[in-house]
C-alpha cells in the first residue's frame, strides 16, 4: 500500500490516503508538543517507538474484543488504519491523581482511586479542549447516547487490559487519553495511538516518570524513558 496525498498533519503525526478510500497510511513523527502546542521541541526516535508499541497494544486489545483502526504496520514509522471520522471526544481514564487532575482539584499526585475515573473533552484546540460532561456532548450533537455508552465501554475496557498488562512489565499505568472514530458502518473503533504521548507510565518500583511528562516538565532523560518503556513492553508482550 503506497502513500498518495497528505491529508493532515498533527502535532505527532501525518495522515497520507491510498488507494483504498477507507485507508489511510499514518506517519508517526518525532516532534513533541505540549501545553496545547505551547511548548514545542523533538523526541528522537519517539516516532519508531510510539508506533510499535500503539500497534502491538491495539492487536492486543483487539484481541480481547475492543475494535480499533489498525490494520498492518508498514514500516518503522508507518502503518496502514482504517479510515475513521473522529469523534470529537477526548477520553481521558484515570487510575491515579496527576497531572491536570491533581491541578484542577488542589489534590497531590499519586493518590489512588477506589475506581477508575472517566473524563471527556471537547477535541477543539481553538477552545482548548475544554472539558465536557455527557449532557454537553449530546447539546453539542458531538456523538449519541448509544455512542457514549459504548465509548465509556470500550474505554473501561481498555483500561481493565492495560493495566494488568503494564503492571506485568514493572510498570503502573496511571492515567491516559484515548480517541474513537466511526467507521464506514457507523461502528465505534478505537483510533490516534497508545504511547508514552498518550499514556502516563511510572516505573512501578521507584515512580520514576517513563513518559512525556519527562518533556513537559524538564526532567530530562526523555528519550531513555519512551526506550526503557518499549524494552519492557517486547520483552513482556
Amino acid at each position: 500500500m503506497e502513500k498518495k496525498e497528505q491529508l493532515y498533519e498533527g502535532k505527532a503525526k501525518k495522515v497520507y490516503a491510498t488507494d483504498d478510500p477507507q485507508k489511510l497510511i499514518v506517519s508517526y513523527k518525532d516532534d513533541a508538543t505540549a501545553f496545547n502546542g505551547l511548548k514545542k521541541g523533538t523526541i528522537v526516535g519517539k516516532g519508531v517507538i510510539n508506533n510499535r508499541m500503539s500497534n502491538l497494544l491495539m492487536q492486543k486489545l483487539e484481541k480481547e474484543g475492543i475494535p480499533t483502526h489498525f490494520i498492518e504496520e508498514l514500516s518503522d514509522r508507518d502503518t496502514l488504519v482504517k479510515k475513521v471520522s473522529i469523534v470529537p471526544l477526548e477520553v481521558i481514564i484515570r487510575n491515579i491523581s496527576a497531572g491536570s487532575f491533581a491541578k484542577r482539584y488542589g489534590v497531590e499526585e499519586g493518590i489512588v482511586f477506589d475506581e477508575p475515573t472517566i473524563e471527556f473533552s471537547y477535541k477543539n484546540d481553538a477552545l482548548g479542549d475544554p472539558l465536557i460532561n455527557e449532557y454537553h456532548a449530546l447539546a453539542l450533537k458531538l456523538a449519541t447516547k448509544e455512542e457514549i455508552e459504548t465509548i465509556k465501554k470500550y474505554a473501561f475496557g481498555v483500561n481493565d487490559q492495560l493495566k494488568k498488562f503494564w503492571s506485568g512489565c514493572g510498570v503502573t499505568l496511571v492515567d491516559f487519553k484515548l480517541e474513537f472514530g466511526k467507521v464506514e458502518d457507523g461502528s465505534i473503533v478505537l483510533a490516534d495511538e497508545i504511547s508514552p504521548d498518550t499514556c502516563r507510565l511510572w516505573d512501578s518500583a521507584t515512580g520514576e516518570k517513563l513518559d512525556k511528562d519527562r518533556f513537559r516538565r524538564d526532567l530530562g532523560g526523555v528519550e531513555d524513558a519512551y526506550a526503557e518503556v518499549m524494552k519492557r513492553l517486547e520483552e513482556h508482550i
